[in-house]
């Protein structure tokens, strides 16, 4: 599925149209996104976690030439699925 299936979706489910689902997501997605700039964790109950973690730095390996190289320390975004969600993609099989 992709962002147009999904406001396919939206749009139908809800009985809006397919411009407010579309704004409907991308202000989820901007809203998430804000956050987890602050360094907020952004919680959706039954659904998962959003939230950052910190890379330290470390040591890499270049697949074409061999060399070493260092990998700076930053921070990622992580999911964390909420124990409803486990449950259904675990029922879908």
């Amino acid at each position: 599925m992709n962002k147009a299936d999904l406001i396919d979706r939206i749009a139908s489910g809800c009985g809006i149209s397919k411009t407010q689902a579309a704004s409907a997501i991308d202000t989820t997605v901007d809203s998430i996104t804000g956050a987890l700039k602050k360094g907020d964790r952004v919680a959706l109950i039954g659904f998962g976690t959003f939230a950052v973690s910190q890379r330290k730095a470390r040591n890499g390996r270049n697949p074409q030439t061999g060399a070493t190289i260092k990998i700076a320390a930053r921070r990622v975004a992580k999911f964390t699925a909420g124990a409803d969600l486990k449950k259904a993609v675990n029922r879908g099989k």
